[in-house]
């Protein structure tokens, strides 16, 4: 008999085998691991931009159908010089015509995306109030941006001492837990009393609205943090200061963005009933102009501006959170 020499073909043969089975598993076990921390796991959840889209369109269907008028004459409906809203108008004139048709939702009641995608041209290129559509919109979203950084400003340093502080605690607490709770529109008349009508109006409403949510998400930041990180600092010969910025402040970061983003929300929120306060310029002004004249789709434009405007710093402060703050849900 003779013997296979070490490192033969039944050798290799078996190796093989080994290895494939092992890869196998392997390949099997992350798997399983991917299907164990999906759920819950919220560092492995991330928008699906396919059902983004979907969600999108389908609004923009459902906008379509509940203002088309289903079933009208083509003879009534076929002037292409007149809006959407000039037509149905004078078919309501003629009673075959204003018997012949269904809308759910009439010209009076919601604009339809052809008097909308007309209106939004109309601003882009001639403008409305005397100001087109590009400056009314940076003038609001300067009024965002300065009412947001002062609420940042004053209110992440007060939320940081009520966290850090029991007398600061002690003291803020009455303000805060007294005048977060109220709505800033409700407000609008005191502050209009006090400071006047104008622009400086407008941006202390923005301000009212974010300091608060600034100074629970600041508190929130600073009580969230890991204790034994803070001993370690101070093991290690940190100061108060190094570790405020060091380990307080880093772990501050998600429960900040938060508030920001939340923040951000309450500010589009009563942005429009800040500029009614004899605001020459800006969406709110926009839209409020154009109510007396009954154009809701100068309206309805105005409110896509702000709400386009409104996902896209959401969408930026995502990025940024992904970037500064990369181990969130990872720990």
């Amino acid at each position: 008999m003779t013997a296979t020499p070490s490192g033969g073909i039944g050798d290799e043969k078996s190796l093989g085998l080994a290895d494939s089975m092992l890869n196998r598993f392997k390949r099997n076990d992350a798997a399983n691991a991917r299907k164990t921390v999906t759920f819950g796991d919220s560092a492995a959840v991330s928008s699906n931009t396919l059902w983004s889209l979907i969600a999108l369109l389908s609004l923009i269907a459902f906008w379509w159908a509940a203002t088309k008028p289903w079933g009208i004459a083509s003879e009534f409906f076929s002037d292409p010089e007149l809006s959407d809203k000039q037509r149905l108008t004078a078919c309501r004139g003629i009673e075959a015509c204003d018997d012949s048709y269904f809308q759910l939702a009439g010209p009076l009641t919601f604009p339809s995306i052809r008097d909308t995608w007309n209106a939004m041209d109309l601003l882009i290129t001639e403008g409305f109030k005397g100001k087109l559509l590009h400056e009314h919109t940076l003038a609001s979203l300067w009024r965002v941006v300065r009412g947001m950084f002062w609420g940042i400003v004053f209110g992440v340093p007060i939320g940081f001492a009520m966290g850090l502080s029991s007398r600061a605690r002690g003291f803020f607490d009455t303000p805060v837990e007294l005048f977060r709770p109220i709505p800033p529109l409700a407000l609008l008349p005191l502050f209009i009393l006090i400071f006047g009508i104008g622009d400086g109006t407008a941006m202390r409403l923005l301000i009212f609205a974010s300091i608060w949510i600034m100074i629970i998400a600041a508190r929130s930041g600073v009580r969230t943090a890991n204790l034994s990180k803070v001993r370690a600092a101070y093991s290690l010969g940190a100061s108060k200061r190094q570790v405020l910025t060091k380990v307080l402040l880093p772990n501050a970061l998600p429960e900040l963005f938060t508030g920001v983003r939340v923040a951000l929300g309450v500010c589009w929120g009563t942005l429009v009933a800040a500029e009614l306060v004899g605001a020459e310029d800006g969406l709110g002004a926009m839209i409020f102009a154009a109510r007396p004249f009954f154009r809701l789709d100068v309206v309805v434009a105005g409110i896509i501006v702000i709400a386009v405007l409104g996902v896209l710093m959401d969408v930026l402060l995502r990025w940024a959170e992904t970037k500064l703050i990369p181990w969130r849900g990872k720990g």
